[in-house]
């Protein structure tokens, strides 16, 4: 801790039920006496602060504490706090702010180094709203800098509408890149937390979102502990993320925020796991009104608290002074619980004067900066994946009189910026990218061409009918057709009770087909005898076999980012060459899917599809070419604790520059009817001129390639593997075989 001097003690923010003039009353009204030295003296360790603090609270108070919506204690002096408030990619639901691409479209750069620089540039404008928000005396929702952000769960099955909050399908790169992202969330200062980084929804839960409130998930061990868990013990060993999320379903017939097992024996006993578990919104509520695990609300909040779930969002908690004079708590487990919250406010500098924090100067002149547009637009070029490419692409403008762009998703805002955003300041549609690099010499037409849906008991020929003569119109004369289309935000996510639309069921997706209204278009286009280029946008993957083997091109641009339109139309017309790759497999059709209820990973992601997919896990097209050659291993014999070293040269063989992702899979020698037909277990994205050739150098912890072993009842590895060096998880280049000795 800083040994600083200091003039005056401050009064600290937290939210409450009260309005923000209740607040600034009560701040007015408080006294803080030379007593109250010990909590609010930085020159003391915080363990004894934090025993000073507590001890000084009646039960009601310290139940106050473990509510999202804090009242704080004016007779203390501490102000009401709301521990709710969200940055999947970007601040998000508090006005201004850089919007990046999803989180599945940060996923699809394959870049752990610019996902930290990324959440550095988030974390600053949350600090900075912060500390405006305290200016204002301001103590509501998403004011607080304890964020519930990144979403690590896996995306197991591409009908989850909230998949695209997620970093894909695989456990490795989704904690890879989760990690990198706490980690420039909460900062590197010794003292003090930038903010503070949640790792959600632990664990096994990825739909169905009708169900998730009532669903019991019953994975096999091996599915558990190598699909579902890895991600969420790399954020914590790796990261030090301070906060995790409990999720709403029960795991084994226990509710995940009242799971011992979860909360207390993997967390803190396995893992080591110092900082607070706050329950989903509704979680505890869920655990005796929907799961009817218990009776009542004190029952519930008793089973939660003692379990390890520390902090509710809700108000179940707030029976918990009922739960402890009925014996149902000790007010000890009051206390633990307590301990935990209030630790990461120390941690943040809400009980020491501002002059003593670092990140007390950041200002709302840090939001919305120009290198912070800068970033936005960069990421929104690495994310977008080039599927499909006959040659048609990169467009040549000199070459070009006319485009007609058409589609439901062209001139949209909304589909930019996915869910849990925030409001950008200037942001590019893709109809208005495509016109700002044409410029006044191309004509630019336009036309919707069709309902991004059908409604239930419509066809698409009847629908698309009224769109027929503008279609007409835009496309005659034109020398190349840009369709945009896809889904969006609005009717894939979390728990939606709207849209009553065909292949869609309350946020989660039944078909994951292109909507028919849109292959109805796009097979007209097809007709006029010219090129047609689809851009989709989407969060999840969509099964467009047509599309692909009779397009001219196929982009995945996801919901980029303020800057989609940008970025959109730099790939299109060759000032970007694309280097995104596929963060989860593109199937052929919905048929291929397993039950969306079904926990096993059988047949589901590219380690267990026994299938050839439509575009595979980590696939990626470029408009130059790359040569892998010798692959070389420091050494084929390698200890279950130590790290397998390789070097790899990779050679950009085409005509401009690029930037390749080096896949390393490894696939075991013995296999069982269960075991991975393969795991990522390492990548690195590299630069490469024209003509160039650089080497690269990799480390893979060797545990990386741990498997469930029954005998034994946990991860580890086993005796040989090959590793394979590949530009995707179905195009294999190099390998070698490693040994590994106890």
């Amino acid at each position: 801790m800083r040994r600083k001097t200091f003039t005056s003690l401050i009064v600290t923010a937290s939210f409450a039920f009260l309005s923000s003039s209740q607040a600034v009353k009560a701040e007015q009204k408080a006294t803080v006496e030379p007593e109250l030295a010990i909590f609010r003296n930085p020159k003391i360790s915080r363990e004894k602060r934090l025993d000073d603090l507590i001890s000084r609270l009646t039960i009601a108070e310290k139940t106050s504490f473990l509510i999202a919506r804090s009242k704080g204690v004016p007779r203390l002096g501490i102000l009401p706090y709301h521990s709710w408030n969200e940055c999947l990619h970007g601040v998000a639901r508090a006005g201004l702010a850089t919007v990046f691409p999803q989180a599945i479209g940060l996923a699809s750069m394959w870049d752990s180094e610019f996902m930290n620089e990324i959440a550095k540039t988030v974390s600053t404008e949350a600090r900075a709203k912060y500390n405006e928000a305290q200016k204002a005396k301001k103590y509501g929702r998403y004011t607080g800098l304890t964020f519930w952000t990144p979403n690590i769960n896996i995306f197991r099955d591409p009908r989850w509408g909230r998949g695209q909050e997620t970093y894909g399908e695989d456990p490795y790169l989704s904690g890879k890149l989760g990690v990198e992202f706490i980690k420039g969330l909460q900062g590197t200062d010794p003292d003090y937390l930038k903010l503070c980084a949640c790792a959600k929804h632990f664990a096994v839960h990825n739909g169905p979102e009708p169900e998730r409130h009532v669903f019991d998930a019953k994975p096999s061990m091996q599915d558990l502990y190598e699909s579902y868990l890895p991600q969420f013990e790399m954020a914590i060993r790796e990261a030090n993320v301070q906060s995790v999320m409990g999720a709403y379903n029960r795991l084994f017939g226990t509710p995940a925020c009242a799971s011992p097992f979860l909360l207390q024996k993997l967390l803190r006993d396995n893992w080591g796991f110092s900082g607070h578990v706050v329950s989903d919104c509704g979680g505890i509520k869920d655990i005796w009104l929907n799961h009817k695990v218990t009776k009542d609300r004190p029952t519930a909040a008793a089973l939660a608290i003692k379990a390890g779930c520390d902090l509710n969002c809700g108000l179940t908690y707030l029976a918990v002074p009922e739960a402890v004079k009925k014996g149902y708590l000790a007010e000890s487990d009051v206390d633990r619980a307590l301990r935990r919250v209030l630790a990461v406010r120390f941690k943040l500098g809400m009980f020491d004067p501002v002059e003593m924090n670092p990140w007390h100067k950041i200002s709302k002149a840090d939001i919305d900066t120009p290198a912070s547009k800068k970033l936005a637009l960069k990421a929104a070029h690495k994310s977008i994946v080039l599927l499909a490419n006959d040659g048609t692409l990169p467009l040549n403008l000199a070459k070009i009189k006319k485009v007609a762009v058409i589609g439901p998703n062209a001139d949209s805002v909304s589909v930019l910026l996915g869910n849990y955003n925030g409001n950008p300041s200037a942001p590019v549609t893709i109809l208005k990218g495509i016109k700002q690099a044409c410029g006044d010499k191309v004509e630019v037409s336009y036309t919707q061409g069709c309902p991004m849906a059908l409604s239930k008991g419509k066809s698409a020929k009847e629908v698309n009918a009224k769109y027929e003569a503008a279609v007409l119109k835009s496309v005659k004369g034109a020398d190349i057709v840009l369709f945009v289309g896809g889904i969006n935000a609005g009717i894939e996510g979390e728990e939606m009770r709207g849209a009553n639309l065909v292949g869609f069921n309350k946020g989660d997706r039944s078909a994951i087909e292109l909507p028919g209204t849109q292959l109805a278009l796009l097979k007209k286009l097809k007709t006029f005898g010219k090129p047609v280029i689809l851009v989709n946008c989407s969060g999840s993957a969509m099964a467009m076999p047509w599309e692909a083997k009779n397009l001219n091109a196929v982009l995945q641009a996801w919901y980029p980012g303020q800057s989609g339109g940008t970025a959109v139309a730099d790939i299109l017309f060759g000032k970007y060459n694309p280097s995104g790759c596929l963060p989860v497999t593109f199937y052929n059709s919905t048929k291929e899917l397993p039950p969306f209820e079904d926990y096993s990973m059988k047949n589901r992601t590219y380690r267990f599809f026994k299938q050839k997919p439509l575009f595979a896990f980590g696939h990626g097209l470029s408009y130059t070419k790359f040569k892998f050659s010798e692959m070389n291993l420091f050494s084929d014999l390698v200890s279950a604790t130590g790290a397998i070293e390789l070097t790899v040269k990779v050679k950009n063989t085409g005509p401009v520059d690029g930037e390749k992702v080096v896949q390393i899979y490894a696939v075991p020698v013995a296999k069982t009817a269960t075991t991975p037909l393969k795991s990522l277990v390492g990548f690195k994205s590299v630069k490469v001129k024209a003509g160039e050739t650089v080497l690269v150098s990799l480390k893979i912890p060797t545990k990386r390639l741990a498997l469930w072993n029954e005998k034994l009842q946990k991860m580890a590895p086993q005796a040989e593997y090959t590793l394979h060096v590949a530009s995707a998880s179905d195009n294999f280049h190099l390998n070698k075989t490693i040994h590994i000795t106890k």
